[in-house]
């Protein structure tokens, strides 16, 4: 159990990393405590809301109880599975805006401009149906659109032009701010994972995988010198002769290095730690995204409704086992939009996942029978919250406090974001379909009254990020340097969506596995060069909404 690299955690950036360091003939182990991927609720995109709400899959993580959310405690899922949460997510790709990475750059995280960061996207994926020259052509992470065959998934993008948006061919390539087709980490029917896309590889290559619960790292003489395991009843080291690499998530990483002595002095003091690095950001600028799903009843039997019974689903199931094809190869977000909330917002801040179907992430529809409905919420939240320990046992879940909401900007967005959806629906290419509005309500109109639903209704889109936040080495709040090399300690890198300075422009899958991917690069001591593509911004950003 010995290797030049070990990899904690076999998620998104973890599985990319074992792949790119295996290829470059560097000896890799990667632990892992959950178990195989290979289930149809997993590989199956039309069944997503499954894996994610089951206890085999999922470290089954909630938040504290949340002040601005009437105490609430939020689902926050976390893959324990191979492929980690790329194995249990939505699948929906989003690099996120080329101003994210700018404003990373201009934070500390120097090397991490868009600029240096496309190259990489490019690297890893292979596109199909993306922008020619902005896109990926043979990379592992194949990404795709789905057939948009639903009307109700065209009609969204109509009504976002009638409304007067702009429409994007690509919001992955030149022009992220639009309306059009959503991209999928889904490949001929099947979800491609982290795991399918570089661990299966990496494995061929060599890179070994260890079931097992990570305790804590172990040092020798101030250097990371391997990881410590539960595996059953027994506890074993797994050495690293070269460096270990956390990537076991913007939850766990946190928690890792707390438990070896790496954070907030005071807190590991009151759990009984020998502090190895004063390091009082590790834990805290916690992010994610909220959302709210403003669901309409549709007047046409035309939504996904129609399977929402046994043998709906049945015939689902059936069709795609038997070819991997019909309603279960998709994930259904297959209509997208990221809009700016006001003039003067020079890229977009909110942004719209549309589903031909009115039902929640835990798989319940509305009573109401046919609908849709549009997740939409702001991308850059004011508040912060934290990672910590409740306890020095490992086995013990970390105390999850998200702070949401907790910024008057983050009411006024979300206000904002209600209004225009409803803008949107009424646009003359739903007036075939929209019958009533299922939720909000229609009768709801007031600040107040917006006010009362967000705090009841508002939901994780399940992106957090930012624990371990990447900045230059004499910035007191960083915990990584730009190369992710944990400042304090010898040989521990952090390499996953803890160390993103800021909270990135859509869903955070497709940025995890850049981390991975451009880590590998820092560790293997190579660059690719930068490229110098210029994003499309709205001419007139700074007087026009739209």
């Amino acid at each position: 159990m010995q290797a030049e690299y070990v990899i904690v955690g076999a998620g998104s950036a973890g599985c990319a990393m074992a792949y790119r360091l295996a290829e470059a003939g560097k000896s890799v182990i990667v632990i892992e405590h959950g178990g195989w991927d290979g289930g149809p609720f997993i590989q199956m995109p039309g069944a997503l809301s499954y894996p994610m709400n089951m206890s085999r899959y999922d470290w089954g993580y909630q938040s504290e109880p949340e002040p601005h959310l009437g105490g609430r405690r939020l689902a926050c899922p976390r893959g324990k599975v191979l492929g980690g949460s790329s194995s249990i997510n939505g699948m929906v790709y989003v690099r996120g805006h080329a101003r994210d990475y700018d404003h990373w750059r201009d934070q500390g995280a120097d090397g991490w401009g868009y600029a240096d960061v496309l190259p990489y996207f490019r690297r890893m994926e292979t596109s199909h149906g993306g922008q020619e020259g902005w896109r990926g052509t043979d990379g592992p992470l194949h990404v795709s659109r789905g057939p948009r065959n639903n009307p109700l998934t065209r009609a969204f993008v109509e009504a976002g032009a009638q409304a007067g948006y702009e429409t994007t061919e690509d919001y992955n390539g030149e022009k992220q701010e639009g309306f059009g087709p959503m991209e999928a980490t889904i490949h001929k029917g099947r979800r491609w994972s982290a795991a399918h896309a570089y661990l299966r590889p990496a494995e061929k290559m060599g890179a070994q995988v260890v079931r097992g619960l990570a305790r804590r790292i172990t040092f020798e003489e101030g250097r990371a010198s391997g990881v410590e395991i539960a595996r059953g009843a027994s506890v074993e080291t797994v050495r690293a002769s070269r460096e270990v690499i956390l990537a076991a998530s913007s939850l766990n990483s946190p928690k890792l290095l707390m438990l070896s002595g790496v954070g907030p002095a005071a807190h590991l003091a009151e759990h009984g730690i020998e502090v190895r690095a004063d390091r009082p950001g590790v834990g805290q600028n916690l992010q994610d995204h909220l959302e709210l799903y403003i669901q309409m009843a549709s007047k046409k039997p035309v939504s996904l409704y129609s399977y929402w019974n046994l043998f709906g689903k049945a015939y689902v199931g059936l069709r795609w086992l038997l070819n991997k094809s019909g309603p279960g190869a998709s994930n259904q977000f297959e209509s997208a939009a990221f809009i700016r909330s006001a003039p003067g917002v020079d890229y977009p801040d909110i942004q719209y996942h549309f589903l031909p179907l009115a039902v929640r992430y835990d798989g319940q529809a509305a009573s109401e029978g046919h609908g849709f409905q549009a997740h939409v919420g702001p991308m850059r939240s004011p508040s912060r919250g934290s990672v910590s320990l409740g306890s020095a046992d490992p086995e013990a879940a970390p105390k999850i406090r998200f702070n949401y909401m907790s910024h008057d900007k983050d009411w006024q967005d979300f206000r904002t974001a209600i209004r225009l959806t409803r803008e949107i629906f009424a646009q003359e290419a739903f007036s075939d379909y929209a019958d009533f509005e299922i939720q909000p309500g229609a009768e709801l109109q007031s600040d107040e009254e917006l006010d009362g639903f967000i705090r009841e209704h508002v939901e994780s889109a399940y992106h957090p990020c930012g624990t371990c936040r990447m900045g230059r080495p004499d910035d007191p709040e960083a915990v990584v340097d730009p190369e992710g090399r944990v400042i304090g300690v010898e040989g521990l890198r952090v390499a996953d969506s803890s160390i993103f300075p800021r909270i990135t422009n859509g869903n955070l899958n497709g940025p995890s596995i850049l981390v991975g991917e451009k880590i590998a690069d820092h560790v293997l001591g190579r660059r690719l060069p930068p490229e110098n593509s210029a994003p499309w911004v709205h001419p007139e950003w700074q007087t026009a909404q739209r």
